[in-house]
């Protein structure tokens, strides 16, 4: 290829990825299904896209490469103290239910699609995976309760590592046969890779966090330094043991989000990011790479394959891994239903296929197609289906559209009620016992401690919160929870009332406006001010706008006496008002605001 059409197809992956994941935040369905078609299109269909052309022997390199920084990113959340709350069922997902699983993708490949014995178990292993690239976008548009989450979370990443190794063990088994020692061979594979995996990644783990612990690296060469030492695991585990590197990184990732003292949330903000591009790139890649022909030369039976994957092999894993929880049944049909499959499956059985057939094993690369063919089946019907099934299981949590109030002080649980009345969920945090108990009383929802603390990252219920409200009188407090929620919330959701002594420093003495969120009320107000005006009687009013009282009526009826806080829609969404983005309410709507005690029988009288 000329260094322009090297250049070329650079650009059209990176577009490609954009707009893939693009669409899906529009359309609220997981990118790998606009990232597949986006990539069949590319390459078998119109021929613009040629991934081997393009990367040459670096392709299949490459690809390890990436999928062990997922996997590793998947692996900083996982918590021990959630696997406490959740791990026998997770455990038995991982194993004898993973078995299961695999036994029935055998024997139905086997049967259905005529393969031979040693690649029908290979295809099972490589299709008991779910993942982590396919399971949190999809948790995102599903939002399941907690603990499902936390389950297919868990299973998903943990899986991954045990399918690929599950895969290098009958893989291994497939190409000793012809040496007569298949079996002896494939037990000492899977005890040497489970050996130097669990060894070099702990020890990796450990090494990473004792540097970040005791401060031998400057912050901004955290990331960097995770970075190079996940990619010198993973190929130092694989130059050791071949096929260790994807358990090694996840044991390292494991072991460095549990270890005391160590802040892994700027690494995986990171890695989160990196993951986001990898994971694009890579689905556009291997899709490009797929034969459309030998895919449709598989028939209807691939359908019934389907078939007996969504509903036979899941719900027996589901069924056998769950007995004696406490989960209903409810959370377990969700459970049942919610098993994609993503990129490890696609990145090995592209890798395995190869050697196989170069090695002069008949119908090994079908397994691509068959592989492909499962992921956007599974892909394709659990994402139309998984949120609506949720909803109606009632195992959906609600709408991210509550309120975070840092501060329980008297203005903060004003505010409070008067979202409530909206039909809002608040959460107010506060260290003040007296402010807490008082909130308390008034039957408002409370954390006592800091939101930014370790305990709070552990125990702070963020189910339907959207929003974050920076009420404290300390604005370094509010900045401080503004810049540990911006990555949940996102920086438009980050509200604050500013402190009097806050608005009269410079700006080289005040947090920057990034890290101290957007100002509260359609004119700014300082904590101080609306502590002094709700003690004069000022009080927040409810009023909802109709075709005769109009916005504008409104605003003549209270003038510069009103200061406009929230506003609910016609669609139940509630939006907070801000000096740089005044709201234009219409009818239907339903108004908060200060009004101030001049007008406040005429409010009265409106309300």
């Amino acid at each position: 290829m000329s260094e322009q059409q090297i250049l070329l197809s650079f650009g059209g992956i990176g577009a490609a990825a954009l707009a893939c994941q693009w669409l899906a935040w529009r359309l609220k369905l997981p990118a790998i299904l606009f990232l597949l078609l986006s990539g069949i299109l590319a390459g078998p269909v119109l021929g613009w896209l040629q991934p081997q052309a393009l990367f040459g022997p670096l392709l299949m390199p490459l690809v390890s490469l990436a999928v062990a920084l997922i996997l590793f990113e998947g692996s900083l959340t996982l918590h021990i103290s959630q696997w406490r709350e959740i791990g026998s069922v997770v455990h038995r997902l991982v194993t004898v239910g993973a078995l299961s699983t695999w036994l029935v993708i055998a024997v139905a490949t086997h049967w259905l699609l005529g393969f031979d014995w040693p690649l029908a178990i290979l295809f099972g292993t490589l299709t008991l995976v779910t993942g982590p690239t396919v399971i949190v976008p999809m948790l995102r548009v599903v939002r399941p309760k907690a603990t499902i989450a936390n389950i297919l979370r868990w299973e998903g990443i943990v899986i991954d590592p045990i399918g690929a190794l599950l895969a290098v063990v009958v893989y291994s088994f497939i190409i000793a046969r012809s040496d007569g020692d298949g079996l002896i061979q494939s037990l000492g594979t899977f005890a040497g890779v489970i050996f130097c995996g669990g060894a070099l990644g702990a020890a990796g783990g450990w090494l990473l966090g004792q540097i970040m612990r005791a401060q031998w690296l400057p912050e901004y060469l955290h990331n960097l330094a995770s970075l190079a030492a996940v990619l010198g695991i993973f190929i130092a585990a694989n130059q050791i043991v071949h096929e260790s590197g994807l358990l090694a990184v996840t044991v390292m990732g494991m072991w460095l989000a549990n270890m005391p003292g160590v802040d892994v949330r700027q690494i995986l903000h990171f890695k989160e990011n990196l993951s986001v591009l990898l994971i694009s790139g890579l689905f556009i890649l291997l899709a490009a790479r797929l034969d459309l022909h030998a895919m449709l030369g598989l028939g209807p039976a691939v359908l019934a394959l389907l078939l007996v994957i969504q509903l036979l092999a899941r719900p027996l894993n589901v069924f056998i891994s769950t007995l004696g929880s406490t989960l209903n049944w409810r959370e377990r049909a969700l459970l049942a239903w919610i098993a994609p499959r993503g990129i490890v499956a696609a990145a090995v059985s592209a890798i395995f296929a190869i050697r196989l057939h170069e090695a002069g094993h008949e119908g090994a690369l079908l397994l691509v197609p068959l592989t492909f063919a499962v992921i956007i089946g599974t892909v394709v019907l659990q994402s139309a289906t998984a949120r609506p099934l949720a909803r109606l299981l009632k195992v959906a949590e609600p709408a991210p559209s509550g309120f975070l109030m840092v501060g329980a002080n008297p203005p903060a649980r004003a505010i409070a009620k008067a979202l409530q009345q909206l039909g809002c969920r608040v959460l107010l945090t506060d260290s003040s016992w007296e402010n807490i108990r008082a909130a308390r009383m008034d039957n408002l929802p409370t954390y006592f401690g800091n939101p930014a603390s370790q305990h709070a990252d552990a125990h702070l219920d963020l189910v339907g919160l959207g929003h974050l409200l920076g009420l404290s009188p300390a604005g370094e407090i509010n900045a401080l929870a503004c810049a540990r929620f911006r990555h949940d919330f996102g920086h438009g959701r980050l509200f604050v009332l500013a402190s009097g002594l806050e608005k009269q420093r410079s700006d080289k003495h005040r947090a920057s406006e990034e890290h101290r969120g957007q100002p509260l009320g359609s004119s700014a107000l300082t904590y101080n001010q609306l502590a002094k005006l709700l003690n004069q009687g000022a009080e927040l009013y409810s009023t909802t706008l109709t075709e005769a009282f109009t916005w504008d009526a409104y605003r003549q009826l209270h003038g510069e006496r009103a200061t406009l806080m929230f506003a609910r829609d016609n669609h139940g969404w509630v939006h907070v008002a801000t000096p740089e983005h005044p709201l234009q309410p219409q009818p239907g709507w339903t108004l908060v605001a200060l009004i101030e005690p001049e007008n406040k029988a005429q409010a009265e009288g409106t309300a």
